[in-house]
């Protein structure tokens, strides 16, 4: 018995490759590349970091009156009856925000008159504790004698 030789396929790669070229130019030129979205430039308002300490020369000073009226820097700040300060509460915090953008410490002092209720100088300790003001100093009372 003979075989018969069946005759071989022989697969042609060049036209192949043509097709695939063909293919490959016609996708580079019909697509159309994505343009990159401009970078809009904005500065968002905010504290500006600085590079070394910066001295704040004026003392900041909390006076309590005997009315129970809180005076931030000879400014008065809340009611009397005002119990959780929210104006001191507000100034306090700027205060703190401009020491940590400047490098210094927010310090302030407390000074009290001798009538003043221990209740509202823990009203403003309590306000100088929620802004984070942890150098807080109180301040002898004022004598009138010598």
């Amino acid at each position: 018995m003979r075989r018969s030789e069946s005759p071989q396929i022989e697969l042609q790669i060049a036209p192949l490759i043509d097709v695939c070229f063909l293919l490959l130019f016609f996708y580079i030129l019909t697509s159309k590349p994505t343009k990159p979205e401009a970078d809009l430039g904005m500065a968002l308002p905010g504290t500006v970091e600085q590079s070394g300490p910066v001295e704040i020369p004026d003392e900041t000073r909390i006076e309590i009156l005997p009315t129970g009226a809180v005076l931030l820097n000879e400014h008065p700040m809340d009611a009397p009856q005002s119990a959780h300060l929210p104006e001191l509460l507000t100034a306090l915090s700027r205060l703190k925000q401009s020491a940590e953008a400047s490098q210094s410490k927010a310090a302030v002092t407390i000074a009290a008159t001798d009538a003043a209720t221990h209740q509202r100088i823990i009203d403003v300790l309590a306000a100088c504790a929620k802004a984070g003001i942890q150098d807080v100093s109180l301040a002898a009372p004022e004598s009138d004698s010598p």
